[in-house]
């Protein structure tokens, strides 16, 4: 029996280190600049989601992501109830769908609120009639306005409310091995806490994703940066030494004071960007404009300490 035993044990071991294969088409989660950059577009999301819920059902509401992962629309369908509300979405230049799915009960009290109803205790699983559809695609479309502004380059097109569907196994949205990234929210609705779901394809977030991601890059390139610096536009004063006074000698002056400022009549004029002196300058003109022929560029210690 020891052996048998054994035997069995060391097959399911065997088994367990059976390699898995790795299906290049299907990567198995999102990388971690992608996570990351995600889950801060979706947290900016769910603040707006929340603050808009607050202002059209007056309940008080907070939203928070609870984890950004990257699903086969098989793999997400499976993990929805077999009913609850799917709001499916267009997406601008593309023919892909995304998805806003929350229950069936939230989304009837969200339009009895609406409308100045009382919200029973109890609410049924019911379909939404025509009128509570029209309703509630009207606050969808809010909602992803705010989406589509946290997500920004990657959903230039914006996103507006198609129609309703109850169960996503058959609705048909997308083909089971379609990549979806899906954010999943926890929702607190006054004394209520709910779960709710967005889904977008994989397809066009990922790509402009790795788009923005890789001009990131790009621009942090030294080369980049050093030209941006030198064809910035900067402000050029020409400009005598500073002399420090009183607010009371300001508010004293008067047309025809004299103020004697320390800067030698044998001494060129600063040339300033902001307060770092770059240059000193004598003044000229050039046609009938004033010009400033540069004396120096690299002022001397000694008329620095002088300008201080």
């Amino acid at each position: 029996m020891d052996d048998i035993a054994h035997a069995s044990a060391h097959e399911r071991a065997l088994v367990a280190a059976e390699p898995e294969l790795y299906d290049f088409g299907r990567p198995a989660a999102l990388s971690r600049e992608h996570a990351r950059a995600l889950a801060g577009a979706f947290d900016a999301f769910a603040r707006q989601w929340a603050m808009q819920l607050t202002s059209k059902i007056r309940v008080r509401s907070h939203i928070a992501v609870e984890r950004v992962t990257l699903e086969t629309y098989d793999e997400y369908a499976l993990t929805l109830p077999s009913t609850t509300t799917l709001v499916v979405c267009t997406i601008g230049g593309s023919d892909d769908r995304g998805i806003v799915e929350f229950p069936v009960p939230t989304a009837l009290s969200w339009i009895a609120r609406m409308v100045g109803g009382e919200v029973p205790q109890q609410l049924d699983g019911r379909a939404l009639t025509a009128l509570e559809q029209s309703l509630l695609r009207a606050l969808m479309d809010d909602t992803l306005a705010h989406l589509s502004t946290a997500l920004g380059v990657l959903l230039t097109g914006g996103m507006s409310a198609g129609s309703v569907q109850y169960n996503a196994a058959f609705a048909q949205i997308a083909s089971a091995q379609d990549l979806f990234v899906v954010a999943r929210f926890s929702m607190r609705l006054g004394d209520r806490t709910e779960a709710a779901t967005v889904a977008l394809p994989a397809t066009i977030v990922l790509e402009r994703l790795s788009r923005t991601a890789s001009a990131t890059h790009e621009s942090a390139d030294p080369a980049v940066v050093r030209m941006q610096v030198e064809e910035t536009p900067v402000e050029l004063t020409l400009r005598i030494a500073t002399r420090p006074v009183r607010p009371g000698d300001v508010l004293g002056l008067a047309v025809g004071d004299v103020l004697a400022l320390p800067h030698g009549q044998d001494r060129p004029l600063d040339l300033a960007i902001g307060e770092h002196v770059v240059a000193t300058a004598a003044v000229g003109t050039n046609g009938a404009r004033l010009a400033c022929v540069v004396t120096s560029a690299h002022p001397s210690p000694a008329l620095s300490e002088e300008s201080q």
